[in-house]
């Protein structure tokens, strides 16, 4: 499966993907020093967005959110790539920042809703962003 969609960040990441069913807030819901979703109300609570395809229609937006994605780059535990439905601003000013400061930086395409809903059922399968598109294919190691 090939998905399209608008380079909110360019670049190429890729990684299994995590599709969150339920919105995330990265201010106090992902763990900056370990990457690992921290909010113990959230069903994927404890799993690390490291090196993984990131899959959610929006974040919960805080202000904060920018800074947690600055660390998560500095830290080196931020996931491979972004997909999302709708992207928020605050979440790409972090990654803008990194670039800016020289870290490491990860791609943010938007695919919008619909995409992000065919993708519920690609959970684990192997993602790589390229450009503006999303690739979708068996996870690494299976036949």
């Amino acid at each position: 499966m090939e998905l399209r969609g608008t380079p909110v960040q360019e670049g190429t990441g890729s990684g299994p993907l995590l599709v969150l069913r339920k919105p995330l807030s990265f201010w106090g819901g992902v763990d900056p020093l370990t990457g690992a979703v921290s909010d113990p109300r959230h069903p994927r609570h404890r799993e690390r967005l490291t090196g993984r395809i990131l899959v959610m229609e929006r974040t919960i937006g805080s202000s904060s959110s920018s800074a947690i994605m600055l660390e998560l780059l500095r830290n080196d535990v931020a996931p491979a790539g972004i997909v999302v439905g709708r992207p928020d601003a605050i979440l790409v000013l972090g990654i803008l920042v990194a670039r800016e400061l020289g870290y490491p930086t990860v791609p943010l395409l938007r695919v919008g809703e619909e995409a992000v809903a065919r993708l519920q059922m690609a959970e684990g399968k192997w993602g790589v962003i390229s450009g503006d598109s999303l690739r979708v294919e068996p996870a690494q190691g299976s036949a």
